[in-house]
């Protein structure tokens, strides 16, 4: 277990260093506009060379990785350009963290237990009015783009509710709708996987023979399907889990909550490429995150599975 965790860890690790080369290097491919607070068209060609070269952006671009590396292994991530200029980083992330954190931590709460309830109800009613009825929630969910049914539940759900359309940190009836929206995604995801791995299982041998035997129902949903149907679901939970934490791109700006999600989309119009760079950092390191713990979360429920390589590791 150790050496497959270690071995693991190695690659995510490797995987993250290569995705913060290429979006460094992606970023040094925009135009130079980004690099500037002020009118760049107001700016003398002799104005922009001194400004893009007191920053490095004219040195090679192995020098430029070098010193990125060097700064971020102190703890520097840089400062911003243009959504607040001279102000470190760290400084702006610091505020915003709280907001994601709150709002993802409740998201995730109720789609675990919403989603996963439903994915099990609709495995033990297969076929039946309420599968039909979920399945469809889960159908339209999926097929039709969130942004969509957000902006809908914004205009038109706060009109019959009466419910407040933008976040107000001293109203907390107003961080209703933003968590709603925030976990109908996972609602649907967990439940659709929940009923996918259920009916799997209920439909194995197993199942048959201890039906046969005599086990009701209920212990044989609780002893065995649904033990079994968690264990590939475990891989997917850290993940998921880690990302929405970490904020809702879209529904914070829709909702104008001054998290991280819609920073990055503050400071890709501005085109902020130091905040840029240091937000993706952020989201592309949880992600591969989140598949490490999922691998180490899944052999952890399932003895099964062979973690060395001469047993058919993953």
């Amino acid at each position: 277990m150790l050496r497959y965790a270690l071995r693991r860890l190695w690659q995510s690790f490797v995987t993250v260093f290569i995705v913060i080369t290429l979006v460094f290097l992606l970023m040094r491919l925009l135009p130079v506009e980004g690099y500037f607070a002020e009118s760049y068209d107001k700016l003398t060609p002799e104005q922009k060379e001194a400004i893009l070269k007191s920053i490095g952006v004219l040195d090679p671009w192995y020098v430029q990785l070098r010193r990125f590396y060097s700064d971020l292994l102190h703890g520097d991530l840089g400062t911003s350009i243009v959504y607040r200029p001279k102000v470190p980083v760290r400084e702006i992330l610091a505020p915003k963290i709280p907001y994601s954190v709150a709002f993802g931590l409740s998201a995730i709460a109720i789609s675990l237990v919403l989603g996963l309830g439903m994915g099990v109800w609709q495995a033990r009613d297969k076929g039946r009015f309420w599968d039909k009825v979920w399945t469809g929630y889960i159908v339209f969910i999926n097929a039709v783009p969130s942004a969509v049914y957000l902006l809908f539940i914004q205009l038109y759900v706060t009109q019959i509710t009466k419910l407040p359309i933008l976040f107000d940190r001293d109203r907390p009836i107003s961080w209703i709708l933003p968590i709603i929206s925030m976990s109908l995604g996972g609602i649907a995801g967990y439940a659709m996987w929940m009923r996918r791995f259920m009916v799997d299982e209920l439909n194995k041998d197993y199942i048959r023979l201890a039906r046969a035997k005599g086990m009701s129902s209920t212990a044989i949903m609780i002893k065995h399907v649904l033990r079994n149907a968690f264990v590939p679901m475990a891989q997917y939970l850290p993940t998921s889990v880690l990302l929405t934490i970490s904020g809702s791109i879209y529904i914070e700006s829709l909702y104008s909550i001054p998290g991280m999600g819609g920073l990055l989309v503050d400071a890709i119009q501005r085109q902020d490429n130091p905040l840029v760079q240091t937000l993706v950092l952020i989201y592309s390191t949880l992600g591969i995150l989140g598949l490490f713990l999922g691998d180490i979360l899944m052999a952890i429920f399932d003895p099964r599975i062979k973690l060395e390589r001469r047993g058919g590791s993953r």
